[in-house]
């Protein structure tokens, strides 16, 4: 098997998890509200999986830097995911959704992480783009989608269990063929994570950043709704997400191509600037096929978002703590932001519809794209 054969794993890897992950981020809100949540427990209910987040990422990066795998990290955290997505979904309590939930969010949250953390350290290794690996994990988001969407319409939404074990599954039995990466020699200690928190650059770009990521995590979590609340069926939310996640896909894959041509944070603030311009965009649309027809930006904003500060990140921080570093960068992309954007999206929704939760995600967006600007322009955002 040569080098490049040997990535085969890891993309289906890649392709399974974030096949998983499209069910919960497109359908677990339609889902809660079958079971009769009402929009503000939703986001509860959605806050508690960026909360988890917080804890369990920075707590399994330190664990895979410590043990020197990322592989076997990977490996109890698809355990952990079967076992409680399962007991999670028999649940019909708020609280009980609440509890269960913290625990299959704490084991389901860092695998992305942790996947493109060994995603970006194969490619640096075998000097190929990260985005040529990590699209297989957009292609899976994408083709889930379409096809649980279909799905979906056809039985309901209740059945959703079934295919989001089936990836879970395949995602099990590929990773025990993934190859893992060398890590640092030199073992980790509480002074090296220490260190990273200390980086300022690194610390500023996560808090700067999450003004932008905010409105992302709160349009995962609501836009299921809003399509709903315009007159849209699952299988149009379904058909919102493959068109997004295709444009994503097209970023990643064409990555190698235009990534270098500029600094990272132009491209970061680029992003920042379309971010803005979509979310107002998305509140003033009156037909759930505005929201559809303008989901290929998603690409243009997640896509070169993700890459771009994710780019930066890993050049900010040593390779001893790249683990850890990386998981923190996700606490904040998808835990911090998750929380916030998830109560602030669901209040919102309830109080004043779609519309208003998406014009102040537009605000929220342009602050953070005025704040990166200045954080490129002062010495700090020269750091890397």
């Amino acid at each position: 098997m040569t080098e490049l054969q040997s990535l085969t794993p890891l993309k289906t890897l890649l392709f399974a998890f974030h096949a998983t992950n499209t069910i919960i981020i497109s359908y677990l809100p339609l889902y809660l509200e079958a079971k009769g949540l009402t929009g503000s427990e939703i986001g509860w209910v959605l806050a508690v999986g960026p909360f988890a987040a917080i804890i369990s990422q920075p707590f399994w990066g330190y664990m895979s830097d410590k043990f020197k795998t990322v592989k076997k990290i990977i490996l109890i955290c698809i355990f952990g995911l079967i076992i409680f997505s399962s007991i999670f979904f028999s649940m019909t309590s708020f609280i009980l959704l609440m509890i269960i939930g913290f625990w299959f969010y704490f084991f389901t949250t860092p695998i992305g992480a942790l996947g493109d953390s060994l995603a970006q350290r194969r490619a640096d290794d075998l000097g190929v783009s990260f985005g040529t690996i990590r699209t297989w994990g957009s292609i899976g988001f994408a083709t889930s989608s379409l096809a649980i969407g279909l799905v979906l319409t056809l039985t309901d939404v209740q059945y959703m269990i079934w295919p989001y074990l089936a990836f879970a599954l395949i995602a099990l039995v590929v990773t025990f063929r993934v190859k893992d990466v060398e890590v640092a020699k030199d073992p980790i200690s509480l002074k090296d994570v220490k260190k990273l928190i200390q980086n300022k650059p690194f610390i500023i770009f996560l808090f700067f950043m999450m003004f932008i990521t905010i409105s992302h995590r709160a349009n995962d979590s609501f836009i299921g709704l809003y399509i709903n609340q315009l007159g849209g069926s699952n299988f149009i939310v379904g058909t919102a997400w493959f068109i997004g996640v295709i444009s994503e896909a097209i970023i990643f894959a064409t990555a190698g191509r235009w990534f270098r041509k500029y600094h990272t944070l132009i491209f970061v603030i680029l992003a920042g600037v379309i971010y803005s311009l979509r979310w107002f965009a998305y509140a003033f649309v009156d037909s759930y096929w505005g929201v559809v027809g303008l989901q290929f930006t998603h690409g243009l904003t997640f896509g070169i978002l993700y890459l771009a500060s994710l780019d930066y990140v890993t050049r900010l921080i040593p390779r001893l703590t790249q683990s850890t570093g990386h998981l923190v960068f996700y606490a904040v992309f998808f835990g911090i932001s998750g929380i916030v954007g998830s109560l602030i999206g669901g209040a919102l929704i309830d109080a004043h519809g779609g519309g208003t939760l998406y014009f102040v995600m537009g605000l929220i967006a342009f602050a953070g794209t005025i704040f990166m600007t200045l954080y490129h322009i002062l010495p700090y955002g020269k750091k890397a």
